[in-house]
């Protein structure tokens, strides 16, 4: 955790909060606009929660809001909720809707996107305009799940696909599969070992079904889109990628900032 900051000023300070399926990921801005600056950040683990209130959030600047997006399920939000009672700033928790922060969600029933992948490619747009650069974009979040979505020019979003992450195709292979049970191998291109096939396999699928998304993406376009990458296990993919990419940490709080924005004046 990064040293916290505690001007005794009026807090106009936003807790932005990142749920995911193992971890939860906080950051404290300045400010609830994109570019703010960054109090103080850290990271805990979804059995640890009960220890931010004591520790990690003890010593903060009070925020005057909280706004998160979380896939976890209700007990873990509940958990979280119990923590924030430190302050008098009740959570928001972002919900996809028909639009937002210059996004339009193209789902059949746009409530059942995912938070995470709601957040991230707002903050993938975000990104993208704030450097005048209108063309389509892919947006690859890399953690428990892989998601790879695909956004036009016009900022709507035209959907996506989710497949296993390296992970859980592990287990299920193990699972399924008897006398399956291999350490971690590496990435090669010709595999001679089991470890190795496993771990080359779910790394050629995640490359693949990127460069499946790209090629989807410019044929509907009519552009070569650009690619974003983001999430826990990114930086363990970016040397196998087949298509020209960007890493970038941070995208869901990205996206938060450029919410939080729109719904608080920041």
């Amino acid at each position: 955790m990064t040293a916290p900051d505690t001007a005794a000023t009026e807090s106009t300070a936003l807790l932005a909060l990142d749920v995911g399926n193992t971890r939860l990921k906080w950051a404290l801005y300045e400010a609830p606009a994109p570019g703010a600056r960054l109090l103080a950040h850290g990271v805990q683990f979804l059995e640890n929660i009960e220890t931010l209130a004591e520790g990690d959030w003890r010593a903060l600047r009070a925020p005057r809001w909280v706004l998160g997006s979380i896939v976890a399920g209700a007990g873990v939000r509940h958990r979280v909720e119990q923590q924030l009672e430190l302050w008098d700033a009740p959570a928001q928790w972002v919900v996809p809707n028909q639009a937002e922060a210059g996004l339009i969600n193209g789902y059949d029933h746009p409530a059942r996107l995912g938070s995470d992948r709601w957040v991230a490619m707002i903050g993938a747009r975000q990104r993208l305009l704030a450097r005048g650069d209108s063309r389509p974009c892919v947006v690859v979040m890399v953690g428990t799940a892989v998601t790879v979505e695909a956004i036009d020019a016009e900022g709507r979003f035209l959907g996506g696909i989710i497949l296993p992450g390296h992970g859980i195709m592990l287990r299920a292979l193990e699972s399924g599969t008897a006398g399956l049970h291999v350490p971690t191998g590496e990435v090669r291109a010709f595999p001679t070992n089991t470890s190795d096939a496993l771990t080359s396999g779910g790394t050629f699928a995640i490359a693949g079904a990127v460069q499946r998304m790209v090629d989807n993406l410019r044929q509907h376009a009519g552009q070569e889109p650009v690619c974003l990458m983001t999430g826990g296990a990114g930086w363990k993919m970016a040397p196998h990628m087949t298509v020209p990419f960007e890493l970038v940490e941070g995208l869901i709080f990205d996206g938060l900032l450029a919410i939080a924005r729109s719904r608080f004046g920041g």
